[in-house]
């Protein structure tokens, strides 16, 4: 199975805390500064949908948001645009890029260090219904990649995951692991374990 459009959700340590508007001043400089692997383009505020993507900052190849889909709110990547390489480099580009995105906002100092992953629950969403529908069979071919991309994550610390089963859903995993993680360490596991696919 083809593993494409990965999403990569990190859920937020305190998210009572968060003011989304705040968003749009720092959307905007990344905008400005271009300074991230991928073009980014605008924004879009959609505060008003009710757990819905919250403050999207659109890019030519992925989005990413702080976003409150299913009543939690979390910093979200969500790869719009096939990759080459194998299903192992689509999840790590994806989880790289969800990580990079949270650990620059965590340290935006007009955000005042409100935004914070949790340092436990990550969840991985397969953004195709057509390559991945939500089902018993895309779990089995999809599970060995995710267990070898949790392993990068985690070392040998202890981890859980859990699966939405209902067919109307996309298809995803939540991971939650028995020790906190911060952004940092996760990205240099990351790194550590398996180089990332270079776009040309």
């Amino acid at each position: 199975m083809e593993l494409q459009h990965v999403n990569v959700k990190l859920f937020l340590k305190d998210p009572e805390g968060v003011d989304l508007e705040a968003l749009i001043p720092v959307f905007h400089e990344w905008i400005r500064s271009q300074s991230g692997s991928d073009l980014l383009l605008d924004i879009a505020d959609y505060r008003h949908v009710r757990s819905g993507p919250g403050m999207v900052l659109i890019g030519h190849e992925g989005n990413y948001s702080v976003d409150d889909t299913g009543g939690r709110l979390g910093v979200r990547y969500n790869r719009k645009a096939a990759l080459e390489g194998s299903n192992q480099d689509r999840l790590v580009q994806a989880m790289q890029a969800a990580l990079e995105a949270c650990r620059r906002l965590e340290s935006e100092p007009g955000l005042e260090g409100k935004i914070q992953f949790n340092g436990r629950e990550i969840e991985v969403t397969l953004n195709d219904r057509l390559l991945a529908p939500n089902r018993t069979e895309t779990r089995k071919a999809a599970e060995p990649e995710l267990y070898t991309l949790f392993a990068t994550l985690f070392g040998e610390a202890e981890y859980e995951t859990a699966y939405p089963q209902d067919s109307r859903r996309l298809f995803s995993v939540r991971v939650s692991t028995s020790r906190e993680f911060d952004t940092a360490q996760l990205l240099e596991n990351l790194a550590a374990g398996m180089p990332v696919v270079q776009e040309s």
